[in-house]
């Protein structure tokens, strides 16, 4: 595999000075940039299905090993306070469970048999997005969960740093990531993990804004967990309405701490009509806008006489 292949580029490396090791790792991370934007049409490709299946009310299913599975449950906690995505839409499968984020666990990686309980025991099923990742693409538990995910249905995901795996092989989506070999042999947390931390963090963020999570570049479905969320709500509320710091705090209580329904709210929209359009519009805000903005238009149109009835009637007289 060329993610554990010794490169002869860097085969003196603990011989050369400070400052050329540190450039030829900073020249590792540009191949990881280069390997991800290699890789732009499976991300785009595998972002949108992700969007389609995600309608149905599934959840995100995140699974991995190692360093690849720390940087899959990293993106998928980052969703709930970035976009509000709702916790019990979130898996997280890592191999040696939760102390495996800390350290190793030894055997952990190779338990196909608890890769295929944790898929089973949570009910994995069609309306489900499975997102694998595996530097090597081999490795028996993220290969194991990924499979029997798609058996039970679910849409597969798998990224990976070697070509024709058999993590890529059992996905409908196959994402490779060509880093090549590592600057220290084998530790893939290099520019291996560099290009999966980054590809995930784009499949992600292109899913949320595809899914209404986004206004005009704001997180606009941010959860104001503690203060500076709270702030940073509140600053995107007066940035969207232009309104001041009293009137911003007052519809952000009316609306439960909901960005997009204090928007609304400070439109001079009422509250129920309100959350009705965004529950219409699938949380959009820009469709919930134009849907009450459709709403009073026809409201208006029926208070007033039709032209062409007047027209008639005069003609009638």
């Amino acid at each position: 595999m060329e993610t554990e292949r010794p490169s002869p580029r860097y085969c003196n490396i603990d011989l050369w000075e400070p400052a050329e090791i540190l450039e030829a790792m900073i020249e590792g991370q540009f191949a990881a940039v280069a390997a991800v934007r290699a890789a732009h049409p499976a991300i785009e490709s595998a972002g949108l299905a992700i969007e389609r299946r995600l309608k149905r009310g599934g959840r995100l299913v995140y699974m991995g090993a190692g360093t690849s599975g720390r940087l899959a449950v990293q993106d998928g906690a980052e969703l709930m306070p970035t976009f509000g995505w709702p916790e019990e839409r979130l898996l997280l499968l890592m191999a040696g469970g939760k102390n495996a984020l800390l350290q190793a666990v030894e055997g952990a990686e190779d338990q196909e048999a608890q890769a295929v309980e944790l898929a089973r025991r949570n009910a994995i099923g069609p309306a489900d997005v499975a997102i694998a990742v595996a530097a090597s693409g081999t490795t028996p538990f993220t290969v194991a969960c990924l499979r029997a995910a798609k058996e039970a249905g679910a849409l597969a995901i798998g990224v990976a740093n070697n070509r024709d795996t058999p993590l890529l092989k059992e996905a409908d989506h196959a994402i490779f990531l060509d880093t090549g070999p590592e600057a220290i042999a084998g530790s893939t947390r290099m520019k291996a993990g560099t290009a999966q931390r980054i590809t995930l963090l784009l499949l992600s963020s292109l899913v949320m804004i595809a899914l209404g999570r986004v206004y005009d570049g704001l997180m606009v479905d941010v959860q104001a967990s503690n203060k500076k969320l709270v702030r940073r709500s509140e600053r995107i509320l007066s940035r969207l309405s232009g309104r001041c710091h009293e009137d911003v705090q007052e519809a952000l209580c009316r609306a439960g701490g909901s960005v997009k329904l204090a928007f609304l709210l400070l439109q001079g929209y009422g509250c129920d009509e309100a959350q009705a359009a965004l529950d219409r519009a699938d949380g959009h805000l820009r469709r919930a806008m134009s849907l009450i903005g459709e709403f009073h238009e026809d409201a208006l149109e029926g208070t007033q006489p039709s032209t062409s009835g007047s027209r008639a009637r005069a003609t009638h007289e």
